[in-house]
């Protein structure tokens, strides 16, 4: 069977030359005589392979030598209690930007911990755009500031970041994680859940700054509290053994087939541009995300008819691509052309959504 073309924004399409030596690899890996599944998270074997996921991390990240890269378990999702638990415990307040579901799931969960305050939203127009801030709008004692880098559902992600001062800025980048460059030092923390654009499910990347570290909370669970985690080198537990080798492999092909998060990011916007240029055009589909505020990984679309789209999404699926179906919170369509996407893919998309439009008009 061919394989489609996989939209999905998580879990999603990933590397076709991962996948296949994956599949070489799962009953012996490097001549071990084993599966990365069923080898000791202590073995020797296993130590080399995510000690070398994170020098690839570090390389194309240029993350500087005082920040720790964890890699973690319990989704995207923990680190919305994990991030207080640890990091709100000066004045007891942050600050959050809502800019999406997410964000706002993380605001609601942080409130549960402390004097947690909305900075700016973008809710008044269905999160279609990245609202403005200044200093002013955040609070001077704040511990930390909160924002969602790129927001999945809605297809916005920051071009530039908000102007927190000396504040510490924490950062959700899971729907936009090493598609670009981005400066770490910019930032307190950024994580993100490896099945946007890294990995299979399961697996959580966080990369700390390491003055932030010790201070957490003493109702904090110990597999949250960040100072554990990272003075056990990611392993207090058995972590997700093979969603970390795959993630390896994933940053391997990064490195092999674009050089660098530059080479890698002039990839992605060619590969965004060949859509949006078609939705700039299009007498049907639109957009639905300011234009200076669009994502390179995430692209929603519409058409003025929900019978039109849901048509579309059903004949879509019958050529061969998948998961185009918008987030039930928004609807209409969604392209998630995340890294492994390749270019031929948004092509064939294209080419597919004018054969649909000028049999529909």
């Amino acid at each position: 069977m061919a394989r489609v073309y996989n939209f999905s924004a998580g879990p999603s399409t990933l590397p076709v030359q991962v996948l296949e030596k994956a599949g070489a690899e799962i009953l012996d890996y490097n001549g071990s005589g084993q599966s990365v599944m069923e080898m000791s998270h202590r073995s020797k074997v296993f130590d080399e392979i995510i000690k070398e996921a994170e020098a690839l991390m570090r390389e194309l990240y240029q993350i500087p030598d005082n920040y720790k890269v964890l890699f973690l378990q319990g989704g995207a999702s923990a680190q919305f209690s994990a991030i207080p638990l640890n990091f709100m415990n000066g004045s007891g307040k942050a600050d959050y930007i809502i800019t999406g579901q997410w964000a706002k799931k993380a605001f609601q969960e942080a409130q549960k911990y402390g004097d947690v305050r909305a900075a700016a939203s973008s809710a008044d127009k269905t999160f279609s755009y990245i609202p403005k801030t200044s200093a002013g709008d955040f609070r001077d004692d704040a511990d930390y500031v909160y924002i969602c880098m790129n927001n999945t559902i809605y297809g916005t992600v920051y071009r530039e970041l908000p102007p927190v001062g000396g504040k510490t800025l924490i950062a959700d980048i899971s729907s936009c994680a090493l598609s670009e460059p981005l400066d770490i030092s910019k930032f307190g923390m950024v994580y993100f859940g490896a099945q946007k654009n890294v990995a299979p499910a399961g697996l959580v990347v966080a990369i700390i700054r390491e003055d932030l570290l010790g201070n957490a909370r003493d109702i904090c669970p110990v597999m949250m509290d960040y100072k554990i985690q990272a003075d056990a080198d990611s392993l207090y537990n058995t972590p997700p053994c093979w969603t970390i080798y795959i993630c390896k492999l994933v940053l391997e092909w990064i490195k092999e087939t674009f050089g660098s998060l530059e080479g890698l990011k002039a990839h992605n916007e060619r590969k965004a541009k060949i859509l949006y240029d078609f939705l700039d055009e299009s007498s049907m589909f639109r957009g639905t995300v300011v234009p200076e505020d669009r994502s390179l990984m995430n692209v929603p679309f519409v058409t003025d008819s929900d019978e039109l789209n849901a048509k579309f999404i059903k004949e879509a699926e019958a050529a061969g691509f998948v998961n185009l179906k918008g987030h039930r919170s928004v609807g209409g369509m969604r392209a998630s052309i995340y890294n492994a996407m390749p270019i031929e893919g948004v092509e064939k998309l294209v080419d597919f959504m004018k054969k649909f439009e000028e049999e529909n008009a």
